[in-house]
């Protein structure tokens, strides 16, 4: 480990020498092999950040090799579609989710290679690292922070960052 890697616990994520408050799944953090799509779980173990998406429309490029998020994009977290966990377009015709939200939390997404790019089906689709609804509030999977927090690690991170999530 190093002080560039961001090392998520139960008590908190660490990032270049400072703590954050997050929130993991409602499922648990289970080792990788346990992960199921709808568990509800983090994956323990280490993923990489490889991509960054953020909504133009309510704020900033946190860097420069972050990409907008537009009305039509989705992610598909259907085990029978060829595109199974990968960012899609609308009209998409398998189970996916809306990346443009309503509410905040998808303001800002960190992407992970959890299950990415060779999906297995049902092994768990978007391991994101995103807004959180509000403190200690469970995710889906997912790892979770303030929005200050996460613009604050988003404007530091470069691909191939090490997600490293400890049971």
């Amino acid at each position: 480990m190093t002080p560039d890697d961001i090392v998520v616990t139960r008590t908190g994520a660490w990032f270049k020498g400072r703590r954050f408050p997050c929130s993991l799944g409602r499922g648990g953090v289970v080792p990788p092999g346990a992960k199921r799509e709808g568990d509800g779980a983090t994956p323990a173990g280490v993923l990489q950040i490889v991509g960054m998406l953020y909504r133009p429309d309510r704020m900033s490029p946190p860097s420069g090799w972050a990409l907008s998020i537009g009305p039509g994009d989705l992610w598909s977290d259907d085990g029978n579609d060829p595109d199974y966990n990968h960012l899609v377009r609308a009209p998409h015709g398998f189970s996916h989710e809306k990346l443009r939200r309503a509410d905040p939390m998808y303001d800002l997404i960190l992407i992970t290679d959890w299950n990415w790019p060779d999906a297995v089906p049902g092994r768990g689709s978007a391991i994101f690292v995103h807004q959180w609804r509000r403190p200690s509030a469970p995710t889906a999977g997912c790892v979770a922070l303030s929005r200050p927090d996460l613009r604050w690690i988003a404007e530091r991170v470069v691909p191939g960052t090490r997600l490293i999530i400890r049971a």
